[in-house]
């Protein structure tokens, strides 16, 4: 099993910007895809980007150009830049892993709110 341990969220007001960051238990150059969902209340867990060991990213409609998904293979971590941030945006935001073979990993959440 992947221990996920996640850091970064908080309040933002509307155009604002936040980090989060998911730090990996083990190596994750052997972790084949890692990245982000998030769930906002009353609404199902939804994919917001996603990055593999080769290279590729995918993200969200919603979030395009504005969040980017980015990998430290040193510090076995994994980063959502959030820019423009919008009140849609507001939910709790999991990283998870997935190592083929193997169920998925999935972090404890952090809460995402954005505000005036």
């Amino acid at each position: 099993q992947v221990q996920l341990v996640e850091s970064g969220g908080g309040l933002v007001q509307p155009g604002g910007s936040l980090r989060l960051s998911c730090a990996a238990s083990v190596s994750i150059d052997s972790i084949y895809a890692m990245g982000w969902y998030r769930q906002a209340p009353g609404k199902q867990r939804e994919l917001v980007a996603r990055s593999t060991n080769g290279g590729s990213t995918n993200y969200a409609d919603s979030v395009k150009g504005r969040f980017t998904i980015s990998r430290d293979n040193a510090k076995n971590t994994v980063y959502l830049q959030m820019n423009s941030l919008k009140s849609e945006d507001t939910a709790v935001y999991y990283c998870y892993a997935r190592r083929l073979h193997f169920p998925d990993d999935w972090g404890q959440g952090t809460q995402v709110t954005v505000s005036s």
